[in-house]
């Protein structure tokens, strides 16, 4: 949700019921990612977190004070993500934050698991962005979750629907995380073009970027996205300076702001294939419910008592 975690969505969520959250480095610094969450305070009396993600970079952020931040601020709730966890989980545990923590794999999950997160969020090959590089739909992943996890659980990657809450409860998760489905509400500060783009397109409407250097990212499928992905299979040199240009996080946020859906890089998941308006948060979450508990009620009565026995 780079560009996209702002005060006024995760405020909007949080007031329709959900758990809305903050992207941490989508605020240039520490001190402007403290003044969106005392602006996020000011929209909402709700419980809200913040995502802390740690992937690589040529200079990487000052992650410990983004999350001393964090703890200033009085934030309960972290969401973490990306490379070697472990002591910015280790800062936040101190003070007895809650931690959810997202993972593409068991193994990760079960590394998560030791260093006691709360909760995990299990991330199948459907999500948007980092799907990570072993492509486990969540199918399988979230039954194998299931078997060998004791943290509760919750699914990501695919789901925008009560059917969708339905379907992760069965499997064993206890509810859902979305994020392209969100893009897609009233309150989302990102352009009319884009949630209109999200609408018109399918599920085939994504590409898969960035594997060639093992850091697989799922994006909407828009002519830089066709272009660059061109560029990763045919390059002979294999130097990520050849598609640099095309993946710039800038021309991503560009989009966001101008409405150019062709201007550069921005995630969205396939998931869009079931998506055909744009509600306010509070009704989304209304209906998700709705559909929840109609899918739940007509699964139930499939179920036929089995007869009595005769003696």
């Amino acid at each position: 949700m780079q560009w996209v975690g702002y005060a006024e969505l995760a405020s909007a969520v949080s007031n329709a019921g959900g758990l809305g959250i903050i992207t941490a480095l989508t605020q240039p610094t520490p001190a402007d990612l403290r003044k969106e969450i005392q602006r996020c305070k000011k929209m909402t009396s709700k419980p809200f977190a913040v995502n802390i993600t740690l992937l690589p970079a040529i200079v990487p952020p000052d992650y410990d004070a983004y999350a001393q931040v964090v703890i200033d601020e009085g934030i309960r709730i972290v969401e973490t993500a990306g490379n070697s966890p472990g002591p910015i989980i280790k800062k936040l545990k101190a003070v007895n934050t809650i931690i959810l923590h997202k993972c593409t794999t068991i193994r990760h999950a079960l590394s998560a698991q030791k260093l006691g997160v709360d909760f995990l969020s299990i991330d199948g090959f459907e999500c948007a962005g980092h799907v990570g590089e072993h492509d486990i739909t969540n199918f399988v992943l979230l039954r194998r979750a299931a078997q060998s996890l004791t943290t509760p659980f919750i699914a990501s990657g695919g789901f925008g629907d009560g059917e969708g809450l339905a379907g992760a409860l069965a499997l064993g998760a206890c509810g859902i995380n979305m994020g392209t489905r969100f893009m897609c509400t009233a309150e989302a500060p990102i352009h009319e073009n884009v949630k209109k783009a999200i609408v018109a397109a399918t599920e085939d409407d994504t590409e898969l970027l960035l594997r060639r250097w093992r850091n697989t990212s799922r994006l909407f499928k828009n002519k830089v996205a066709v272009e660059a992905k061109k560029i990763e299979i045919e390059s002979v040199t294999g130097k990520f300076e050849e598609i640099a240009p095309y993946v710039s996080g800038k021309r991503g946020r560009n989009v966001f702001i101008t409405g150019d859906i062709d201007e550069g890089v921005w995630t969205a998941g396939p998931v869009m294939g079931i998506i055909k308006d744009i509600p306010t948060c509070k009704d989304l979450l209304q209906r998700i419910e709705k559909e929840a508990e109609s899918s739940v009620d007509r699964i139930s009565k499939l179920v036929v008592p089995a007869p009595a026995s005769k003696l």
